[in-house]
């Protein structure tokens, strides 16, 4: 019966990764490398993602610096930040892409704004489902005979409270990412 426990945490722990990871792709005013993980270049046929195949650095704050480890290779970057839709424009002296991340209209910032909180709901239904089949998995449990109805409630109990440890988890990232957004 802990293992009921044990296998929503475990579910509720990658929802919360993968809403993180879901975040570091939503642009802010701020450069950041996580914002060019989901862009993948042209390289020797394979689709192969750009932190592969170049290095990628802020040095300022509004700056995104990409050296790619084969020259030949700008061409295709700077095409693939291109079609992303980032609507950022890479700028290159042969050695190099420069990418100046433009600072955000207000309008822009509330529309962002509004897809973290969209992502952050997904993933508050996400863990609610995950305690849904915890709570149906502990019933079977019940109905099978042989574990107490107190053990059955205590479990019901923790697991409510790890559900809204997670939600709270989540509500605080999308706190972050809004504060990130929302900054001048």
């Amino acid at each position: 019966m802990d293992s009921t426990k044990t296998v929503c945490e475990e579910k509720m722990k990658k929802a919360l990764v993968a809403l993180k990871d879901e975040f570091g792709g939503v642009r802010t005013g701020r450069a950041s490398p996580t914002l060019l993980d989901k862009i993948r270049v042209d390289y020797y046929g394979q689709k192969t993602p750009l932190a592969q195949v170049s290095t990628v650095s802020v040095p300022e704050a509004r700056l995104i610096v990409i050296q790619p480890w084969d020259r030949a290779l700008i061409g295709e970057i700077e095409k693939a930040i291109q079609k992303s839709e980032l609507s950022l424009n890479p700028s290159n002296d042969g050695k190099v892409i420069r990418i100046a991340i433009p600072p955000l209209t207000e309008e822009r910032r509330k529309e962002l704004a509004k897809v973290a909180k969209g992502m952050a709901e997904q993933s508050r239904v996400q863990v609610r489902n995950i305690r849904r089949d915890g709570l149906e998995e502990l019933k079977k449990h019940l109905a099978a005979g042989g574990v107490p109805e107190d053990a059955i409630k205590k479990e019901e109990d923790e697991l409510q409270k790890l559900t809204d440890s997670y939600i709270a988890q989540i509500g605080k990232t999308l706190e972050e990412k809004e504060k990130e957004i929302l900054e001048v």
